[in-house]
């Protein structure tokens, strides 16, 4: 049932319009996936490394603005904010397409990565508005199931792109969905915050919400937890692509091998929402990074040299690295929002930013490592997956929980 006020689209286009705002970050970063190459012969010199920065520039921007996304929208509205966000995001795109500059390119990526949390926060923010209970969770499941699509056929519409324009003309296609996603939010649906319900802004209480955070031992570990997961996630999206093209010279035909995996791994989110009631949050991220740990030690070895059919299992275990970020990212936000429900929507906002903030952080030198080898990558999955097992092996101790029962 809606809790605000009536609106004048159907369920169908309201779950749709929320979908691709979803998809504005998806989209930002997959669709650039085939674009590197190019990018780094026009750029950097020919460095893959120094290239994959477009995508961890604009990661940083998503996540600092993702801390005052929330609040900004409770203060002054969500549309508000949208337009703000969508003024950014497509003027950077702009500035990105015709900047010669590679250091000018990573400033608008940037930019463009802060524009782009707005819609991504406030779609959340608007679903919580109209709906609730278990209509909300209809609404917000169907939203992420379309959500989950953009990974498998972003590269490939990159590649189309930049076959009839070039890899300037992918920055195009951005400034077009943003246009199309605002047009269509302003057009169709009202406010759906009125003025009496908003909140000022101010910074003690977004300070206060920090602090207290940190100082609870299974939400402090669970975001650190949560930040080594999407730095693992972050470094096989930016290191990924060069694997494929200097190691098995498959960069020709990337975007349909990485849209093929994508695709089949969607299937470990619905998995991960089938079981996580029964064998609960903790337990899932826990086996899920000893599992890892355990691929990414058989991939160091056997990929110390090359043979037959080797790329089929680099394959398999790309498709091990998604389903380790499905049954993690959600749950470890789960874990960590759970004590917080007194300040459930600055939480969501604080977790969300320090984990990507930092996990960019990382991830940017690690991305520096390529070699012309997978074995950078595996290392770097190998030394983060052991790290977040051991955290969490730490957050059982502290609960007083059990493993296996």
């Amino acid at each position: 049932m809606t809790t605000q006020q009536s609106h004048p689209m159907g369920s169908a286009e309201f779950i749709a319009l929320m979908a691709m705002m979803f998809a504005t970050i998806a989209f930002s970063i997959d669709a650039m996936l085939p674009a590197l190459p190019e990018i780094a012969d026009e750029l950097t010199q020919g460095d893959p490394g120094r290239a994959a920065l477009i995508l961890t520039l604009f990661v940083m921007g998503m996540g600092l603005g993702t801390f005052f996304t929330g609040p900004l929208s409770d203060a002054f509205g969500r549309k508000p904010v949208v337009y703000g966000g969508a003024v950014l995001y497509i003027s950077s795109a702009a500035f990105a397409w015709w900047e010669t500059s590679f250091e000018l390119v990573l400033l608008a990526r940037f930019l463009q990565g802060l524009g782009a949390s707005g819609p991504r926060v406030v779609s959340l923010a608007i679903i919580r508005d109209m709906y609730e209970g278990r209509e909300m969770a209809r609404i917000m499941s169907i939203a992420m199931m379309i959500f989950t699509l953009v990974p498998a056929f972003a590269p490939a519409m990159g590649a189309v792109i930049i076959g009839f324009s070039g890899w300037r003309g992918i920055f195009g296609a951005f400034v077009i969905f943003s246009l199309i996603c605002t047009l269509w939010l302003g057009f169709r649906l009202p406010e759906t915050l009125p003025p009496s319900e908003r909140r000022p802004l101010r910074l003690r209480l977004m300070l206060g919400a920090v602090r207290e955070m940190m100082a609870h031992p299974t939400v402090r570990l669970s975001i650190v937890v949560q930040t080594l997961t999407m730095t693992l996630l972050f470094c096989t999206l930016t290191m990924i692509q060069p694997i494929y093209d200097e190691v098995y010279g498959r960069g020709d035909t990337f975007p349909y091998w990485f849209g093929l995996v994508a695709l089949i791994s969607g299937g470990a989110s619905l998995t991960n929402a089938l079981v996580v009631v029964r064998l609960g949050m903790r337990r899932l991220v826990t086996w899920a990074l000893g599992s890892q740990i355990v691929l990414a030690g058989l991939m160091l070895l056997l990929t110390s040299g090359h043979f037959e059919g080797e790329f089929y299992l680099f394959l398999f275990w790309q498709f091990s690295l998604f389903c380790t970020a499905s049954f993690s990212v959600g749950n470890l936000n789960a874990i960590a929002m759970d004590p917080m429900g007194h300040i459930a929507g600055m939480a969501a906002s604080v977790i969300g930013s320090i984990s990507t903030v930092a996990a960019a952080i990382i991830a940017s030198p690690i991305t520096l490592l390529s070699n012309g080898t997978a074995q950078p990558l595996v290392l770097a999955v190998l030394v983060l997956a052991s790290c977040g097992y051991l955290l969490m092996l730490r957050i059982w101790r502290i609960e007083g929980r059990r493993l296996i029962n």
